[in-house]
């Protein structure tokens, strides 16, 4: 794929990297906080998470890894990253356990090859389920862990 190409896929995903979803942010500007005590605005806001989940996924013809961010990750997963932060926190398996759920979740997404030269992998721009009974990643992971408000 050539810099700031993007192309339509039919893939299904094989794995979800649970050892390093997340990264901070400035709550204010949203700008990328290396060091979490790091004050960005006078103001001294909370930082917050987004989510940077790398994926594999599989079209017909080739094994893809893929980085997912905070748009997309948030139609996937069904909230926050702060949110599933506190749910992973109180629930440790579920790492693991969001493999298991979303192992085979076939979609249409739109992969995207980042301008910036150091990007290391392919973007996802948009995912679409294909599935007409699919549910975001929390909700099904509400259901195993039987958490109150599992709707």
């Amino acid at each position: 794929m050539e810099e700031g190409s993007t192309r339509r896929v039919t893939c299904s995903i094989l794995s979800v990297d649970h050892t390093d979803m997340f990264y901070r942010v400035c709550a204010v500007c949203e700008r990328t906080l290396s060091d979490p005590t790091f004050i960005c605005h006078s103001s001294n806001p909370p930082s917050k998470r987004l989510f940077r989940i790398l994926m594999s996924v599989a079209t017909d013809t080739e094994v893809l890894t893929v980085v997912c961010f905070d748009r997309v990750a948030r139609l996937l997963f069904g909230c926050s990253a702060d949110e599933f932060f506190h749910f992973a926190k109180l629930n440790p398996f579920s790492g693991v356990t969001l493999n298991e759920v979303m192992e085979g979740e076939m979609f249409t997404m739109i992969l995207s090859k980042s301008m910036n030269a150091n990007a290391q992998h392919i973007r996802v721009a948009s995912a679409v389920p294909l599935s007409s009974s699919f549910q975001p990643a929390i909700q099904l992971l509400k259901q195993c862990y039987q958490t109150p408000h599992a709707s």
